[in-house]
């Protein structure tokens, strides 16, 4: 295992190079650049001044030395500083990401522990009437656009309703470090949570049904049955292990969708996450934010792979890694 842990991540840094340069290829094809959208529209601004600019950020050197000078920066645990407003981007970023994680962990949670069971469920009552429901409810989660849902639910649940606060992640009167501070924020964070978790459901659940009807299918299955033994306990305990492949693949891939996966939702609710930093960085073509945010963003995707691979054998005590 740990021979196989140590090839692994070696072979990431190949990856890891491959995706991050051509992330920034396409960054810098962009329409426009972070001179541009600092002065190049005013016409106080000379063209001898934003030339200067671009000396100072680098941006009038081919592709490959920019993309040379930020990946030694980024070994070094250096993100470099915003053009928009010279702060460090990873204390950008640092300010950001608690609230991505906090709104994301929970709905991945929340989206296990609901979508588990009715996939078991699902497959146990195989078209059914209950099937039929569970599948109509799942992608009718997975179909709605979560823009749609979001303004949907602020409208009725804030606008007209008002059971819930409409958008950002404090009231104005809410006082920090107190109970109803924390209140509040949760408050906030219901409707965000609840649209990633409703449109999680179906491939989550979908996955569970299709693992559990291939494994509910299985002679050592069967035999158990047979052998009397309770019907939870074989379908929890037994079958629902073997199951649990597939879903390991679709989580290991939903990782990086932490961060790309709140852009809309952290835009529609001005809730200062990660996704609206990068958002607003990505508007103003602060390339130096945009590509730290994509590159931790890269990071979690290999890591959510390697994780993946490394759980198939905790799951599946046939599967070895030497």
């Amino acid at each position: 295992m740990l021979n196989f842990l140590v090839k692994k991540l070696f072979e990431l840094i190949p990856t890891f190079i491959g995706i991050t340069f051509i992330i920034f290829i396409i960054i810098h094809l962009a329409p426009g650049n972070p001179i541009n959208a600092a002065g190049g529209f005013n016409p106080n601004v000379s063209a001898e001044s934003l030339k200067n600019m671009e000396k100072i950020y680098h941006l009038n050197e081919p592709i490959y030395v920019q993309y040379w000078d930020w990946l030694k920066s980024f070994l070094s645990l250096n993100l470099g500083y915003s053009l928009v407003d010279g702060q460090s981007v990873a204390e950008k970023i640092a300010q950001r990401l608690p609230i991505t994680l906090l709104i994301n962990v929970i709905t991945l949670i929340l989206s296990l522990i609901i979508s588990i069971p009715i996939g078991v469920v699902s497959a146990v009552k195989k078209d059914s009437l209950i099937d039929k429901f569970f599948t109509f409810f799942v992608f009718s989660g997975y179909a709605m656009p979560s823009f749609w849902l979001a303004l949907l639910l602020m409208l009725l649940l804030s606008v007209h309703w008002h059971i819930l606060p409409l958008s950002g992640l404090h009231s104005f009167n809410a006082k920090a470090g107190t109970f109803a501070y924390y209140l509040d924020e949760a408050k906030h964070l219901v409707i965000p949570i609840f649209i990633g978790v409703f449109g999680s459901l179906a491939g989550f659940a979908r996955y569970v049904r299709s693992g559990m009807i291939d494994v509910l299918d299985k002679d050592f299955i069967k035999l158990l049955f047979l052998r009397k033994i309770p019907t939870r306990k074989i379908l929890y305990k037994h079958a629902l292990k073997n199951a649990l492949l597939p879903l390991i693949t679709i989580m290991g891939l939903s990782i990086p969708s932490l961060i790309g996966g709140s852009v809309i939702i952290e835009s529609i609710f001005a809730i200062p996450g990660m996704g609206q930093l990068f958002y607003f960085s990505a508007m103003a073509r602060d390339y130096p934010t945009v590509m730290g945010i994509l590159a931790i963003s890269s990071i979690l995707t290999l890591l959510g792979n390697l994780i993946a691979d490394l759980t198939y054998a905790l799951v599946d005590p046939r599967i070895r890694y030497s």
